[in-house]
């Protein structure tokens, strides 16, 4: 399997948009980078939930929006991890 640099630059616009938003609504604080690292660990997270859940992940904002789901739930164990 292989992947352009176009598809690469995508997800990573997208792991970015979704950590950010993440971080916001969890109150975390951090970089562009690890808003991007997040997003795209979010974006596995969420889709492997929204799996589970038997819902489809559809087009940029679907991608998104399982991305910010997937994010905010790493936020939250590795909350309760640190704590």
């Amino acid at each position: 399997m292989s992947i352009s640099i176009g598809e690469l630059l995508v997800s990573i616009l997208i792991g970015a948009i979704a950590g950010w938003i993440a971080g916001g609504i969890m109150g975390s604080k951090g970089g562009l980078v690890k808003d991007i690292i997040l997003g795209i660990i979010g974006g596995f997270v969420g889709g492997f939930v929204f799996g589970l859940l038997g819902l489809s992940v559809n087009g940029y904002v679907g991608a998104i929006i399982a991305s910010v789901v997937g994010a905010c739930l790493v936020i939250f164990v590795a909350r309760l991890i640190l704590k």
